[in-house]
């Protein structure tokens, strides 16, 4: 049964992925007669069921329980034989719920979202076309509640009959959708059930709406846009056809209920075409789209270049690589794989793209390109220079095959046009041997983390800020207080090291404590892990510089590594046991086991540090012979230094400028730092970092405005500079970028500092973060801080990154700037006065331009209690402060799980305009459900929201947003404090 909404709720998510409806343009074949396939006599599963409850069914009755709690599963599939070929596929449907709702319509595995405008009534029948390409026999075709639909709709049946010539009309809202374009009917006049709309700035670059048509024959033809321009001047969108694209010019309509037409000149193949309009990143949009329609082609004497086909296996695409130096993608020439490809138009130009490797070892590399004369470019592994590279020419895509030394694990594979390189080639991909794909969201890492979920000891669990659970992973961890209590894991990969996050006691001075842990592996001792409270342990309020016993105790944990004797296999367990009476307890939180390769090999002509007077091991400082290394390789070819395996000690800032530093890998080239003191200063372009650890000696915060303590990296990177393969423990700062134009860091490990772990601010542009890994820092995980006393970030992105544990402040955080991006990022556990992900004017920033997107991240456990203003944060905050935010934001593809407090918080007295949110699962709130007093009073979750906007004015629209899970006395959906935020409710939004 489904008569009234208020007993079912609406649906949960509207996706931004549809299959677009074929439709054939020219046919010469008499229509079959139709068969009519009754939904009831389907086979039925998920909680799809028969009814004859509502009036005007065909048949016996049709079929209901396409309802929000059957979401993802129910589901009427039909079997049937055709006419081979186009076919028209007709829905019988009812929809009482006074909007379009959708149900995804699968045929022979082929998957398609179709939209179900609403009929007058449960018993008011209406029908929706598609038309689909049908076998002669053995057909299944398939009605559900995707997980993406929002459902609530009856089926009455399927009719299907061979379909006759097409008048040409593609309507835009039948359309494959992406990227916020999206089903409007607001203005009169369209054809169809509605025109297309979401052509607008914050969508910039990504809005799209792509039809698939079937031609008889290959030719010329007039594509005519039906289209309203309410602006009062002339707009432009991109018409890519088979990968050939074109700006259209767009003149102004007398209002937005006008619709005019504009024509452009496109060639078609025979068979399918595939047909995009988008707002492109030249595009001035702003515009509707009502309809797409096209002339009978001309038959030519020349076939073009079909559609875009998905790379080989084992491939990557390079336009998802990171471009400097004037590289860019372009979809001219037609015929790449993927969104496109990379132009390397002539010297400094260079695409980086990142694999991974199931194993070290040489990998042949398929590199597809076009060039029409022969043209070189450099190939760079892992940021070390490699030979020239001569790729033929001739017309249309070809390959060249090499092969390159690879590590297991994470390798940045570069083309570059450097000097003797004559540049001028579009690069689409590269398929690599022994290769294992990349993580689909968070970093790609060698090692595998181990909860300690068994053993011995107490187990320990909650959130209330200062206390241990309140920062250890999945805020629990494992207490040993008795000799011979231990935890244990079982490995489930190889591993012949491990690190252990673990804590143990503070003494009265506040210099820390120090005792073993024992590691058996199979029930033997293999080594012992050393284990110190040196690096943490703070008290009072901020900066923490209360001494033991102060008020607010926190950071508990440290990390502790060890190389293990030899490679154990999957199935050995390991067990982390406190042997000692040297202290009365140790916390364990995590172990991270994984295969340590040998140490690398110096590149030829590096100079080595050896040279110039370091000696390894010795306890003496080796900062003047690195620095002397490092004037002596900027007058050589290869402008390298080489730091061999070995443990040196850094002990102040060494500049580096125009050469790569690089050791012999980060378990195996270790410099040490000494009394607050020591990291690198970059200053110059075509600087490289690679390939070590960095173990800094921080112990304490710097009070703001009194700095004496170093950050690991800091500086000013000029283009061509690159950070890779570095591990950082113990710095104030794990990067601090004043300044960058074209920098990649990738590969990172940045643990245990006193301040932020990366902070990008400054006029810096087009910097990209990637595949690293940032765990208990001191403040913001990432920031990118457009500080009005240094400059704007523009153009630079955090990408594929794991965030754990930031003890204060957020996972990321973009203060201002312009068309900055955080996407496919695991941000887990904040602890305190933080959100998963910040978008704020706060701390004295500029304002944001362009378009802020955060999208395709997925947030656990984050939001915390600010204990400066007595309130709740939410996993996502948007927080204008200093003044409004008025540059498009766009929120996308998120998934919010276990909020502590609210799920999405925009604050606070200022407005937050031009906001986008769109696929947003805010899966449970008030997760921190224990009770505690943060001077201001007692703390509860009650008023864990799942939208909370507190206090502020500003528009923005919402579609496919869900909440779910509530948990806390009085939380809500979602709570508008004085109806100040005007909500733009699209489609696709549930329980708020």
């Amino acid at each position: 049964m489904l008569s009234k909404l208020s007993k079912r709720g609406l649906a949960a998510v509207t996706t931004t992925v549809m299959v677009a409806s074929l439709i054939t343009l020219w046919s010469t074949a008499a229509p079959a007669a139709p068969a009519v396939l009754e939904a009831e006599s389907a086979a039925l599963s998920g909680g799809a069921r028969v009814e004859s409850e509502h009036a005007g069914y065909s048949g016996a009755g049709y079929v209901g329980g396409f309802v929000d709690a059957n979401r993802g599963n129910a589901k009427a599939t039909f079997a049937t034989n055709a006419t081979a070929g186009q076919n028209t596929l007709t829905l019988r449907y009812a929809n009482g719920t006074g909007s379009t709702r959708t149900l995804t319509l699968s045929v022979n595995g082929s998957a398609r979202q179709v939209s179900l405008p609403a009929t007058s009534g449960w018993a008011s029948w209406g029908a929706v076309r598609q038309s689909v390409p049908l076998n002669a026999a053995g057909n299944s075709i398939a009605v559900s509640y995707g997980t993406g639909d929002t459902g609530n709709v009856n089926l009455d049946n399927i009719t299907i009959e061979s379909a006759p010539v097409s008048s040409g009309d593609l309507e835009a809202e039948s359309a494959q959708l992406s990227g916020g374009a999206r089903v409007e009917s607001e203005h009169s006049g369209y054809t169809g059930s509605g025109y297309v709309g979401g052509f607008i700035d914050a969508n910039r670059g990504t809005a799209t709406a792509t039809f698939t048509a079937t031609s008889g024959s290959a030719g010329n033809s007039e594509l005519t846009l039906r289209y309203a321009n309410g602006t009062g001047s002339t707009r432009s969108l991109s018409v890519s056809v088979n990968g050939v694209v074109r700006q259209v010019s767009l003149p102004a309509t007398s209002s937005w209920g006008t619709w005019g037409t504009a024509t452009a000149a496109v060639t078609l193949n025979a068979g399918a075409n595939t047909i995009a309009v988008s707002y492109g990143t030249a595009d001035n949009g702003n515009v509707n789209l009502d309809n797409i329609k096209l002339s009978t082609a001309a038959p030519t004497t020349t076939t073009t270049t079909t559609t875009n086909p998905p790379g080989p296996a084992g491939s990557y695409e390079l336009e998802t690589g990171f471009l400097s130096g004037g590289a860019a993608v372009t979809t001219s020439p037609s015929g790449a794989t993927g969104a496109g490809s990379v132009n390397l138009p002539g010297n400094g130009a260079r695409v980086i793209r990142s694999v991974n490797q199931t194993s070290a070892g040489n990998a042949t590399i398929t590199l597809r390109h076009n060039n029409s004369s022969t043209r070189t470019v450099t190939l760079y592994i892992n940021g070390i220079r490699g030979p020239q590279l001569s790729l033929s020419g001739g017309s249309g895509w070809r390959t060249t095959t090499h092969s390159a030394a690879l590590r297991s694990g994470l390798n940045l594979m570069g083309y570059h046009v450097t000097s003797g390189d004559n540049g001028g080639v579009q690069l689409d991909n590269i398929a690599v041997t022994d290769t294992a794909g990349l993580a689909a969201r968070g970093a790609t890492v060698p090692y595998t983390t181990y909860e300690t979920d068994s053993g011995t000891g107490t187990r320990i669990s909650g959130r209330a800020y200062t206390t241990e659970a309140a920062e250890a992973s999945g805020r629990t961890a494992m207490k040993l207080t008795g000799t011979g209590q231990y935890v244990q894991v079982t490995l489930t990969k190889p591993a012949n090291a491990i690190t252990v996050r673990a804590g143990l006691p503070d003494d009265a001075s506040g210099n820390g404590t120090t005792a073993p842990l024992a590691v058996y592996a199979g029930g033997a001792k293999v080594r012992d892990v050393t284990l110190t409270s040196k690096y943490s342990w703070m008290y009072g309020d901020y900066p923490f510089t209360a001494g033991p016993g102060g008020a607010r105790p926190h950071r508990y944990f440290d990390d502790s590594r060890v190389l293990l004797p030899r490679t154990y296999p999957a199935g050995t367990v390991l067990r982390l046991a406190k042997d000692t009476n040297a202290t009365s307890h140790i916390t364990v939180d995590l172990v991270e086991a994984e295969v340590v390769d040998g140490p690398t090999t110096a590149p030829a002509g590096y100079l080595s540090i050896s040279d110039h007077g370091a000696r390894a091991d010795d306890g003496a400082d080796d900062s003047a012979a690195i620095r002397s290394a490092v004037a002596a390789a900027r007058g050589t070819t290869a402008r390298g230094v080489w730091i061999p395996a070995g443990r040196f000690d850094l002990t102040s800032l060494v500049q580096v400028s125009g050469v790569d530093v690089r050791g012999a890998g980060i378990w195996h080239t270790v410099l040490l730092g000494a009394n607050r003191r020591g990291g690198f200063y970059v200053n110059g372009a075509d600087t490289t970092l690679a390939d070590f650890t960095f173990d800094g000696d921080v112990t304490t915060r710097d009070p703001d405005g009194a700095p004496s303590s170093d950050a690991f990296i800091e500086g000013e990177f000029g283009a061509g500079s690159l950070i890779f393969n570095v591990a950082s423990n113990h710095a104030k700062v794990g990067l601090w970028i004043k300044q960058a134009d074209g920098l990649l860091a990738s590969g990172m490990r940045i643990r245990n500092t006193m301040a932020d772990g990366l902070n990008i601010n400054g006029n810096t542009t087009n910097v990209r973060v990637e595949q690293s890994d940032f765990r208990n820092t001191g403040d913001d995980a990432l920031a990118m801080w457009s500080w009005e006393a240094a400059g704007t970030v523009s153009r630079s992105v955090f990408a594929f990154n794991t965030i754990a544990l930031p003890i204060l402040a957020n996972g990321v955080a973009i203060y201002g700037g312009t068309d900055n991006r955080a996407e496919d990022n695991l941000i887990t556990d904040t602890v305190f006065n933080g959100a998963g992900v910040m978008v704020s004017t706060w701390h004295a920033s500029m304002p944001f331009n362009g378009t802020t997107t955060v999208q395709r991240n997925t947030l656990t456990r984050t939001g915390t209690r600010n204990w400066d203003w007595h309130t709740h944060t939410g996993a996502i905050w948007l927080f204008a402060e200093r003044s409004d935010i008025t540059g498009a934001v766009v929120l996308r593809d998120l998934e919010v799980n276990d909020s502590n407090y609210h799920g999405l918080l925009l604050s606070w007295n200022k407005a937050v305009n031009n906001l986008t949110v769109a696929n947003v699962r805010i899966n449970g709130t008030g997760g921190a459900t224990e009770s505690f007093d943060d001077g201001g009073g007692t703390v509860t979750n009650a008023n864990s929201h799942g939208i909370h906007f507190n206090l502020v004015s500003g528009a923005g629209r919402f579609d496919g947003v869900t909440v779910s899970g509530l948990k806390g006395t009085g939380s809500r959906g979602m709570v508008n404090d004085e109806n100040r935020y005007t909500v733009q409710r699209g489609s696709g939004n549930s329980g708020w």
